[in-house]
Order: structure tokens, then sequence, then C-alpha cells
């Protein structure tokens, strides 16, 4: 099996801990991460828990099995045992006592078989989503009182490699140059590159309080997505290793048109091909796919999943990810051609609120377009589109073509 160099993992952990938390500025003494990570993980989970203890923080460890395609899955299991009231069950008081210790959150992906839920009935597995959304919006409400942050980064397994395509070697190399470890001091590179994505967020933002709809147009889109009020762009905080994307969460009443993917989605433990979703008043109202229909249009079903949670952007200049990686962290940021752009549906991110979202309450955020649901799922397409912004002054502009910002 292939394992990559000590000197790399300790680089990685590094920018997990040391600029991906406290949005690029790193952990300070005292602070508590809770770090997630099943045991194909382990190689880099060691690391980055050295690399906190180094900086005088704090370690909460969530280390888990996980289960091959010829080893027992202990998720597939207990989906396959519970009982409604199993998958209905969520430990209050554990969770909320868990958010008040923590200040940040690493979790590290390793998906030691992609297929691990295929077959298990998709309502079970939204049903448990669900029970467990309580957990999300605490972090949240943290998060927007500026005492939290979190990050995601991910160890490839061969199962991964082999789904797409490579060799664990080259799937490697691809994280590697995607996350600047190949760089001699790759924290110093990840502030650059933010600095580089600030530039195109203040012509963004600049722009923002001018926007009344963006028009995301190719041959595999006719789709308007209504910025709304208050709104503002996002990217370069550390919140995913590798980020290259710059998102906001838009006024979800505001949505029409129609959208092919061509990426596939990997969530739920299943892979779903094909995916087309059409929008009429900010609702999906057609939706498709090529394969695990089913599981899709099950998490459309789950309320608030059918509807518009974020829209993003990436220029492919900013980009190092050349291949197709399995994995929508590394897939909503792959560079290639035409850049990449992917939506949400479900949960919105409030903190693209551009007032003081500390303040905004749910009732607020409802009237403002924000979106609320247990789902946030990230669909995928790296085709070619120009995104134009219509101001409200009746005037448009371009803002994305070729693969790139261009204002």
């Amino acid at each position: 099996m292939y394992t990559p160099s000590r000197a790399i993992l300790e680089k990685y952990a590094d920018v997990l801990v040391n600029f991906a938390l406290n949005s690029g500025a790193g952990i300070r003494k005292g602070e508590v991460v809770h770090l997630n990570a099943t045991d194909s993980a382990k190689p880099l989970f060691v690391e980055v828990r050295n690399a906190i203890i180094k900086k005088g923080g704090h370690v909460i460890s969530n280390f888990l099995p996980d289960g091959t395609a010829d080893r027992r899955s202990v998720t597939r299991e207990f989906y396959q045992l519970a009982q409604p009231h199993q998958l209905d069950w969520f430990p209050a008081k554990y969770i909320r006592g868990l958010v008040d210790e923590i200040d940040h959150t690493i979790h590290i992906l390793a998906h030691s078989n992609p297929h691990e839920l295929n077959g298990i009935d998709p309502k079970k597995i939204m049903r448990r989503g669900v029970a467990w959304k309580p957990f999300r919006d605490w972090e949240n409400e943290k998060e927007h009182k500026g005492k939290f942050t979190w990050t995601i980064g991910l160890y490839g397994t061969p199962e991964m490699a082999k789904e797409a395509g490579m060799s664990p070697k080259a799937y490697w190399d691809q994280i590697i140059k995607a996350c600047f470890l190949d760089e001699k001091n790759p924290v110093k590179k990840w502030r650059t590159v933010m600095n580089s994505l600030n530039g195109y967020l203040k012509k963004l933002n600049d722009l923002a309080p001018m926007t009344d709809r963006l028009h995301a147009v190719g041959p595999d889109m006719d789709l308007w997505v209504k910025l709304g009020e208050k709104r503002k762009w996002m990217g370069g905080t550390g919140r995913n290793i590798p980020s290259f994307e710059i998102f906001t969460s838009p006024d979800w009443r505001g949505t029409s048109g129609w959208i092919k993917f061509n990426q596939p989605l990997y969530r739920y433990g299943n892979k779903i091909t094909g995916i087309e979703l059409e929008f009429k008043d900010g609702v999906v109202v057609k939706s498709k796919a090529k394969t695990n229909e089913k599981v899709l249009k099950e998490m459309i079903k789950t309320p608030g999943a059918n509807k518009i949670g974020e829209y993003s952007l990436t220029d492919h200049r900013f980009s190092r990810i050349t291949k197709f990686m399995a994995e929508t962290l590394y897939d909503e940021n792959m560079g290639g051609p035409q850049g990449n752009t992917h939506l949400a549906l479900g949960m919105s991110y409030k903190d693209t609120y551009s007032g003081d979202v500390a303040a905004l309450s749910k009732e607020e955020a409802a009237e403002f377009g924000f979106n609320d649901s247990s789902v946030h799922t990230d669909i995928i397409s790296t085709t070619r589109r120009t995104v134009t912004a219509h101001l409200k002054d009746g005037t448009e502009k371009v803002i994305y073509k070729n693969g790139r910002f261009v204002l």
C-alpha cells in the first residue's frame, strides 16, 4: 500500500492546523480541536494530532473504523440493523457539550469503499441526517459568533485511487500538487493564494449591492440565480483544503431554468451520475439521473433540499487539480479548461450575509431567502459557461467566461 512520506504528511498537517483553522491564522495555544478520521487515514491523523500538540492545542479525537468492499462496514451494518427509533436518536446533551467545548474541527476524509451504502434504503440515510441536523446548526451558530472554525482534508486510499482510474501514487500526486505540499513552505503559499482570491472577492463584492440576478449559460445550462439582498461572495478562508472556489448563498426564491452536471456525485455512500435539474420559482420541479436516481430523488424530498443553498465558481488559473478525483472536495475545485461551477441543494451558508450574521435571526434569514435544510450537497459541472450579472439599473456585466473571472 502506498503511503506518502512523513515529510509530506507533516507539511499537510501544518496546512490543516496552522493555516486552515482560524481563517488562515492557525490555532492558538490552549484551543481545542475536534479531530475526525477513520482508520484508513491513520498516518495523516497522527501527524495532525502531533501538529496540534506542538502548537499547544488540545485534541478531542473521533477515530472510527471503516470497511472496504471485502471487509465489514460498521456504517452499512448500522443502516441494515437500525430500527426507526435508533435512526432518530440524537445524543443532544453529549453533542451540546462537545460543541461548547471545541474551538475548531478537522475532518479527514478517507473513503475505503465509495459505494459503501449502495442498495441501502435512502429514506433511512436521509432520516438519520435530519435527526443529526442540530449538530450542524449548533456549530454554525458558534461559527457565526466568530468562536469556531472548521476544515476538511483528504487522505487518498487505494480504493479512491481505483475509483478515479489512477494508481495510489498518481492520486497522491494530485493531492500534493493541489495542497502545495511540494512547496518548501505550503502555509506561506496558501496565504499568497488567499490574497489573490481576495482581489476577485473585492470586485465581486463591490458589484454585489448593484446585482439583481446572475445568468449562467452554456451547452449544459441556462440557469438564473437571484443573488439576493445583503449578500457577499466568500472564498479562500481555509474551510476546505484545497479550496479555490468563490461562492455565495443566493436568494433561493429566484432560481429558475435548467442545468446538467457532467461530473458524478459521490454522496451517501453512492455514486449518482447524469444528474439533471430544472427549477421554477426557486424549487426543483424536475430531477433525473442515469444511475442511483432513487437516492437523488429521496434527497430532494428532504425538507429544504429542493432549493438552492450555494452557487460557486472556480477560476482554472488558481487550481492545480487536473484530474477527476471521485471526491467532491477535489472535483468541485478542479481546474480544467473551462473552470468549474457547482451548486448545492439544501442548506445556505448564512455567513454570506453582508451584515452582522451573529445578529441574524432564523426568521430574518428566511426573509432574506437563505435556505435551511439538513442537506447540503454540492453537484459539479466542468463544461463551458458564461456568467453574466444583470444589474438593478438594467445593465449587464459578464463576470465569468472561458473558465476564469473577467471582472
